[in-house]
């Protein structure tokens, strides 16, 4: 605290409330040692999370109606809440009305789209490993081997997860409920029910919401594959495969049947236009069968088809390849952004590094069918990007640059790390585009003039120029939102469906 109220030139008061602020956003973690002082960090993952609370709330209206919606936003308003204090808030006082929304909170927690806070939560995950790590060595008598500290490295991340399950299952309680007997009215059976409990404070869950906008990637990258009936079989794959806490970790999904996927179909109308058949009567069983082998690259059995499937499909039973799926859509950006700025020649020597490894100047020149004097310059600009690095092989001790090898190779974890950059500085030159069309001065008072509530409910009480402008101003808003839209799928391709790493990249 003192250093903060020396660095930013704030009265300590001031410091102290906008700490507690933060605190309660979970924008800020703290965490005070023995004999030590209180520590501040900043969790910047929760600051990004931000520009994804909007699709949160969409989602949480398309699963939970209105009232989880209501819900969802007023938790975000306000960092953390209490039930009590959530219906307090949204002036919920009508039986009906609070009865919905108990119910639509009640499916938020046993959903995990809400979890509890908890005083552990409010400890960054790093230092609470690290503290394991130390207590586990503690344990070791005499000179630690390198098994000995890998084993203490393993059973502190062990205790670190198994603490961060337990607390998900915090804020549901059983409560003791009193039922009427059929056969005797003045006998009472007294069961118990899971409520939600109004002693926790509850915030939002963002990698249960996370869980959905991956879902409807792959679904979208399907229908760009395939068509829309692929989309929707691959929709009602995901659906039938979820597990009761589905998390961006899996690797692959439950083993399910195609009954199961049959089951979950929206729309099966026009299924089998999707396919070409010899007969127009088509059984929807052996449609949705063809659709499923179709997207587990059953006609292409090779490594290279199975890299491009987005199911496995063996013994009757099917599976969502998320770790599969994730790969193939990061390189699949990493070649978007070559063809983007490279042209073709670029995606073609990213391809060719991609599937051979490290290759030389003259070997890249003769496979891709170039001149040397196109490579070199092409070679440099994919460099300087950092899609594609080299590797020195020198000839003798000294390194001497005339007798050494140069050679080319893409390395994945520094070309994602370099788009990733990229899409955050886009973000922020978009956020600073919005200020300074927003502070413009004549569309700043037209915006204040809008606000008020008798325009609001007439607009035409603003004259014929000023709502121009303010339409002006309303595109341009909706160009520079759905452009930060694209942008932030990039960010959560590179980031959030990283968590399985590189693999066979």
């Amino acid at each position: 605290m003192p250093q903060l109220v020396r660095y930013s030139g704030l009265r300590p008061r001031t410091v102290r409330g906008c700490i507690l602020v933060l605190i309660q956003h979970n924008i800020v973690w703290h965490v005070q040692s023995e004999g030590e002082q209180e520590m501040y960090e900043v969790n910047l993952d929760e600051c990004l999370m931000r520009l994804r609370y909007g699709r949160y709330i969409f989602q949480a209206e398309k699963l939970f109606g209105q009232a989880g919606a209501d819900i969802v936003q007023i938790i975000m308003d306000h960092g953390k809440l209490r039930p009590p204090d959530i219906f307090a808030l949204l002036h919920v006082h009508e039986s009906k009305a609070l009865a919905q929304h108990k119910q639509a909170l009640y499916k938020l927690v046993s959903g995990s789209y809400l979890k509890a806070s908890t005083p552990r939560s409010h400890v960054s995950p790093r230092d609470r490993l690290i503290q394991y790590e130390i207590e586990e060595k503690k344990k070791i008598v005499g000179f630690p081997t390198a098994k000995q500290l890998r084993e203490a490295k393993e059973v502190a991340e062990g205790r670190l997860k198994r603490e961060d399950d337990e607390s998900e299952k915090i804020g549901l309680k059983r409560k003791a409920k009193e039922q009427t007997g059929h056969r005797s009215s003045k006998k009472k059976a007294l069961e118990e029910e899971t409520v939600v409990d109004d002693e926790v404070f509850f915030r939002v869950n963002c990698e249960r919401f996370n869980v959905h906008i991956r879902n409807e990637i792959i679904v979208n990258a399907a229908k760009d594959r395939y068509n829309s009936q692929a989309g929707s079989v691959m929709q009602a794959a995901i659906k039938a495969t979820e597990g009761a806490n589905p998390s961006l970790s899996d690797a692959r999904s439950d083993p399910v049947s195609v009954s199961n996927v049959i089951m979950l179909l929206t729309d099966d109308r026009e299924l089998s236009s999707g396919l070409v058949y010899s007969s127009r009567k088509v059984p929807l069983a052996t449609c949705v069968k063809d659709y499923v082998g179709l997207l587990a690259a059953a006609d292409n059995p090779t490594p290279a088809g199975k890299a491009g499937a987005f199911l496995s499909f063996g013994g009757s039973k099917v599976q969502v390849d998320y770790e599969t799926i994730s790969r193939r859509l990061r390189r699949r950006l990493l070649e978007a952004m070559a063809q983007e700025k490279h042209g073709p020649e670029g995606v073609r020597i990213i391809r060719l590094l991609l599937d051979t490894g490290k290759m030389d100047e003259k070997q890249i020149s003769k496979v891709v069918l170039m001149a040397s004097k196109d490579v070199r310059p092409l070679l440099a600009a994919l460099s300087a990007d950092s899609l594609v690095s080299t590797q020195e092989v020198p000839k003798s001790a000294d390194r001497n640059p005339t007798r050494t090898f140069y050679l080319w190779y893409v390395d994945l974890y520094k070309a994602y790390s370099s788009l990733l950059g990229n899409a955050y500085k886009t973000l922020y030159n978009i956020s600073a585009r919005r200020r300074a069309e927003r502070e413009v001065t004549e569309v700043k008072t037209i915006l204040e003039k809008s606000l008020r509530t008798d325009v609001q409910q007439d607009e035409n009480l603003l004259t014929r120029m000023e709502r121009e402008v303010l339409q002006q101003w309303r595109e341009r808003e909706t160009r520079l939102t759905v452009l930060e839209s694209r942008v932030e799928e990039a960010v959560f391709i590179l980031k959030d469906l990283a968590v399985h790493g590189l693999g066979d990249d």
